[in-house]
């Protein structure tokens, strides 16, 4: 399960869809509607907050705005009503760990994708998020190959 703090703009169809997907289950995890993942990691910076689901919620709207943006039809049925106001804090060490994350797995699995991508040194973060300083997170699962 990847939930990205990069913005979802910079993801391929693939990234897109898969983000889309792993999002659903994050919200089915976090309502307690499953009985896979509910340890994952990537989960914790959700469970931190007051009410979980409408953090996930929120996140959801913005895959689907950027789905709604490229013409894919993505289901607006599943997405919950968000009520979560402010943002969610996450650090730049995060933020560009991902974002080389991201640039190797579009150099492998979409070359043409990462050519816009190829030289931005830094990306926008999705508008969930607020960056801070700071490094990668300790719950990030690949930590040792950056």
């Amino acid at each position: 399960m990847r939930l990205w703090t990069v913005h979802p703009r910079y993801l391929d169809a693939a990234g897109l869809t898969a983000l889309w997907r792993e999002a659903l289950l994050a919200r089915k995890v976090l309502m307690n509607r499953t009985r896979g993942y509910r340890h994952h990691p990537q989960l914790n910076r959700f469970r931190e907050r007051r009410n979980p689901v409408a953090w996930i919620n929120a996140y959801l709207r913005i895959v689907h705005s950027e789905a709604m943006r490229r013409g894919y039809s993505f289901d607006r049925s599943k997405l919950g009503r968000p009520r979560a106001s402010g943002k969610l804090v996450e650090t730049d060490g995060q933020l560009a760990f991902e974002w080389e994350h991201l640039r190797h797995k579009l150099r492998r699995r979409h070359p043409a994708a990462n050519r816009p991508i190829a030289a931005k040194t830094s990306p926008e973060a999705s508008p969930l998020f607020r960056i801070v300083r700071g490094g990668v997170r300790e719950w990030e699962k690949w930590k040792s190959r950056g």
